[in-house]
């Protein structure tokens, strides 16, 4: 059991967001407008259970959500679908932001249509990392797995549409990366702190995060966001298990977040000087989650500590089921669905704070 419930912390994933007034949320919701009349073609996002979309519906691995409570608010009520929240999630909400369409399907969903892939899909998986280990815990996609996908997905369309418009919607799609959390909060925890060192282990991660990069590049992106970690050490689990008896946020976890992240800037300014033709754009979750979480009733928040789902403290993935004594009734209330996720609500704040200012560095 004990490892039944480590395994399950796996499943961590970070971010948090939402809701400053029905009104400013109805604004958040809309597309931005993009410069000089550009238009997305795709959108095409890497990571884990933060922007996995359903993918894991289709593998044999025990980080799933393809149930009730997940999906309460999806649609039109009580429809999960595999997206590690009450709703929508940032894969959905970037796609509605970039004008290309309101929700970016898993790649492994079996009723993709042709337009399905022509417009964009998620690869992610919920339960990987940047750490080639991390993924094997919840046997999971891989970033590997994903970006072979990829090419499956690239041969796909060339049979379908043809070279020449495959090689325009790969070069003027939009690519997410969002990734991470599971190598600090657990990986690093269970099996790599006697290898490395926190400085050396946040240095491994951003090497994988290059090497990742370089490839897709490879591939022919050339509009590439990636999105940092957030403050690790305030997600509701590792309050509860880092962050002593008053579950005060965890210095570990977000002093590790904060290397790595200006450890992957870094590297991300090294990468925009080897291809030039590229726009690689870092996007900074750390301090809009923590000014969330600081300052929760100027974006319409009341809980920022717990999740909705049971107690909050610890539940996620199956713990987090039907059966629990008690889901919160005002879901817009709370920043995380479960101690790891947060709600449709606070993603569609969060995406607003990270993404909207930094659109322009994509074209």
């Amino acid at each position: 059991m004990k490892f039944l419930f480590e395994k399950l912390l796996s499943e961590l994933p970070l971010v948090i967001l939402w809701s400053f007034a029905t009104i400013i949320i109805s604004q958040h919701l809309n597309a931005v407008s993009l410069p000089n009349n550009e238009t997305v073609p795709a959108v095409i996002v890497f990571g884990d259970s933060i922007v996995d979309t359903g993918n894991n519906n289709y593998i044999s691995s025990i980080a799933k959500c393809n149930f009730l409570p997940y999906g309460r608010d999806f649609g039109g009520g009580n429809q999960p679908t595999g997206r590690f929240s009450n709703g929508l999630v940032p894969s959905d909400i970037i796609a509605a932001k970039f004008g290309v369409k309101k929700l970016l399907p898993a790649y492994l969903d079996r009723k993709l249509q042709l337009q399905d892939l022509l417009t964009g899909v998620s690869f992610a998986s919920g339960g990987a990392g940047y750490d080639p280990i991390t993924f094997k815990i919840a046997s999971v996609l891989s970033l590997s797995d994903q970006l072979d996908k990829f090419k499956e997905y690239k041969n796909k369309i060339k049979e379908t549409v043809g070279e020449n418009r495959t090689a325009t919607i790969i070069s003027k799609s939009i690519y997410i990366l969002c990734t991470g959390s599971n190598d600090i909060t657990y990986t690093y925890s269970l099996f790599r702190r006697a290898q490395y060192d926190i400085p050396a282990y946040t240095n491994f991660m951003a090497s994988q995060a290059t090497n990742f990069l370089q490839e897709l590049f490879g591939l022919g992106a050339r509009r590439i966001g990636v999105v940092g970690l957030p403050v690790l050490g305030c997600v509701p689990s590792q309050r509860t298990i880092h962050g002593g008896i008053h579950r005060a946020c965890s210095n570990f976890e977000n002093q590790a977040a904060m290397l790595f992240n200006t450890k992957l800037s870094s590297q991300m300014d090294v990468l925009k000087k080897e291809f030039p033709e590229a726009r690689l754009v870092y996007l900074d979750i750390y301090n809009p989650l923590l000014n969330i979480i600081q300052n929760p009733a100027k974006y319409g928040f009341e809980v920022t500590d717990k999740g909705c789902c049971g107690t909050g403290n610890i539940e996620v993935g199956i713990l987090c089921n039907r059966f629990n004594l008690h889901i919160c009734s005002n879901t817009s209330n709370y920043v995380f669905w479960d101690s790891f996720h947060p709600t449709e609500a606070a993603y569609n704040v969060l995406c607003s704070l990270v993404l909207d200012n930094k659109i322009k560095d994509f074209f």
